[in-house]
């Protein structure tokens, strides 16, 4: 074999392996930038705090030692890992000259945050089925959510959402970028990355919309269906306080599930010529900053048992000090 075509490239080869995007974040507010980091640090902090705590709480608590809060539990370490692999980053650029990510770190990037933002919609999903349980088959509860099973759960939750997450970030990577390399956005997101492909990309598009079927239009019909079942069984409890606990053990989580489907399913469940770069930066803003953020106050730190478990481990804190 010919030694120079032994070692040639195609063109789209030679550039992914020879350069780098850039993020135009937000640099359309020049003067805003110093601001802009100093309030996403802060929520960065109250993030990954509120999601230690519940994480910590329900782990070292042995009244917590339910599937609910064990699922819970998980969902944390998740939204800890999805605002590490996005944020971090975000917040350098805010602050740097330079804005550039090799092709290799974006695919990292992209890898994680589909893997994990995917994987939490799985595992919305086995929690509402878990509150299904609970409320509608009581009697059974122990038996169906045995600790075996949610651990069969978690693992097919994890392993889903990375599989699934290797073969999208394969499509998008395989794409030649070929034009312009600036990513008017603030992270490796998928319809930012398909808006600067220089080849037809509607079959890449079609794959991409039958995945996010799949993996949030699904898994948020799954949601809404457990919630109708739950709503009729709570409706069929004559006492009140009976339906006021049976509520509050499912209104956060219900909540949590329709902001993280929510925003997902407008972002991606959608044609790239309906792709508008500054309203996405907007909505992805609120998805990897804010409501990670508020978590923790909707699901877990306002539930009483979470509170209680909380002022046990300060009290015992406080004790050990003493002695």
């Amino acid at each position: 074999m010919d030694p120079v075509q032994e070692n040639s490239t195609s063109p789209s080869e030679f550039i992914i392996l020879a350069s780098e995007f850039v993020f135009l974040g937000f640099a359309d507010l020049p003067e805003g930038q110093v601001l802009l980091f100093g309030l996403f640090l802060l929520m960065h902090v109250i993030t990954l705090s509120g999601h230690l705590t519940i994480t910590l709480i329900t782990l070292i608590d042995p009244c917590l030692q339910t599937p609910m809060y064990f699922f819970l539990r998980n969902l944390s370490s998740i939204e800890i890992c999805y605002t590490l692999a996005i944020v971090p980053n975000m917040l350098a650029n805010l602050i740097s000259v330079t804005r550039e990510i090799s092709f290799a770190g974006c695919a990292v990037q992209m890898y994680f945050f589909v893997a994990l933002g995917t994987s939490e919609c799985f595992l919305l999903s086995v929690m509402s089925y878990d509150r299904y349980t609970a409320i509608c088959n009581p009697l059974r509860y122990s038996v169906i959510m045995s600790r075996s099973s949610c651990q069969r759960l978690l693992l097919a939750v994890g392993t889903s959402g990375f599989v699934l997450a290797l073969g999208l970030t394969v499509l998008i990577f395989r794409l030649p970028f070929c034009g312009s390399h600036a990513i008017n956005h603030f992270f490796c997101d998928i319809p930012a990355l398909l808006f600067l492909a220089c080849s037809d990309t509607r079959v890449n598009e079609l794959v991409v919309f039958a995945l996010c079927f799949l993996a949030l239009l699904i898994p948020f019909l799954l949601i809404l269906l457990s919630y109708a079942f739950i709503a009729a069984a709570i409706l069929r409890i004559r006492s009140a306080e009976g339906r006021r606990k049976a509520f509050s053990t499912c209104a956060g989580h219900l909540v949590v599930s329709l902001l993280h489907n929510g925003c997902a399913i407008f972002i991606y469940i959608r044609p790239k010529s309906a792709y508008a770069p500054d309203q996405d930066k907007v909505v992805s803003l609120v998805y990897t900053n804010v409501t990670p953020m508020l978590y923790p106050m909707i699901y877990s730190l306002r539930n009483q048992e979470v509170q209680g478990a909380l002022r046990r481990v300060l009290k015992r804190k406080v004790f050990s000090e003493k002695m």
